[in-house]
């Protein structure tokens, strides 16, 4: 996902703050980025410190609620770059600030998507954070449909068989037979995993809400001995031979390089697998509440979308795995 904020110049904000004045920074590395600078540096120092101070605020503010750190730096960032474009303290920012700073975002060609984590940031920032409502009627842009790449059952078992047996294909499989999302996958630890049970636990997933998830029987079993011959310590379910998750990216080049010796000529990402246990499991007859409640997944445009799934309820759900 593109996005092209404004130039940054990072500078050491002062230290103390009122409701709408500059906010600490907390970041050492402002104080490097202050040595030998010309006059026209100078002149824009003020903005600067302001832009960095309610940044930083903004952060702690962010981490104290929950967000995970993809979020929290996405968010800044925006931030950051709203800030710098509208050269105002928070409190004089108005609507056509933010309609102004979005316009010139599109015209630089960043994406719809894009768009709209700004304005969830931005939004966050002003309405919750400041109580303000500088955002009042400015429009969210439509983000792009597109339909993500399902894979067949055959094409499923033809990606896991080309792909390496050990912690690889286990990943994959357990990709497939949970339908976590990658980050939740590379963050997954061993202690999460009841194998007796054939249950799960992804903690602080999206949206900072853990929840319950299934395990394949046969997955299960192959784990279990992979988990205990590791000769490397660490918490991690899946990690590097230094002990530290993996990553990704990683992930990614392990999907590609297997959909390449499969034959699959699908565009396929790791997010590929999670849409197509879901819609393995749709096709099997599944209950969709409990389908949304496996997946975790949130629509941020309506509110209470998802019923209670009790943990007793999932248990009976069969993962697509054992299916195949």
């Amino acid at each position: 996902m593109q996005y092209n904020p404004a130039p940054r110049v990072v500078e050491k904000a002062p230290k103390n703050a009122n409701a709408f004045g500059s906010a600490p920074t907390g970041q050492a590395e402002a104080d490097k980025t202050r040595e030998n600078r010309g006059s026209d540096q100078e002149t824009a120092a003020p903005a600067n410190e302001m832009v960095s101070g309610w940044v930083s605020k903004f952060r702690q503010e962010l981490l104290i609620a929950g967000y995970s750190l993809r979020t929290i730096k996405m968010y800044t960032l925006y931030l950051d770059g709203f800030l710098l474009h509208a050269k105002k303290e928070p409190k004089d920012v108005g609507r056509s600030d933010i309609v102004s700073y979005m316009a010139s975002l599109k015209e630089k060609g960043n994406s719809n998507a894009t768009l709209g984590l700004v304005h969830a940031s931005l939004k966050y920032f002003f309405k919750e954070y400041l109580k303000m409502n500088a955002l009042d009627e400015v429009k969210v842009p439509k983000k792009a449909k597109a339909l993500p790449a399902i894979l067949t059952k055959e094409e499923v078992r033809e990606l896991l068989h080309a792909t390496k047996n050990g912690r690889n294909r286990l990943l994959l499989q357990f990709i497939y037979s949970t339908g976590v999302r990658v980050s939740e996958c590379v963050n997954m630890k061993a202690e999460d995993i009841n194998f007796k049970e054939k249950m799960g636990k992804v903690k602080s997933g999206k949206g900072a809400k853990d929840r319950i998830i299934i395990l394949s029987r046969n997955w299960c079993a192959m784990a279990k001995k992979y988990v205990e011959r590791k000769k490397v310590k660490s918490p991690f379910l899946f990690s590097k031979k230094n002990g530290k998750p993996i990553t990704s990216d990683t992930v990614q080049r392990i999907v590609r390089k297997a959909a390449l010796h499969a034959g699959i000529t699908k565009e396929i990402t790791p997010h590929s697998l999670r849409h197509s246990f879901a819609t393995h499991l749709l096709e099997a007859g599944e209950n969709i509440r409990n389908i949304q409640e496996l997946l975790g997944h949130a629509n941020l445009n309506t509110t209470q979308i998802y019923t209670h799934v009790s943990t007793e309820q999932l248990k009976k759900v069969q993962s697509p795995f054992d299916r195949l």
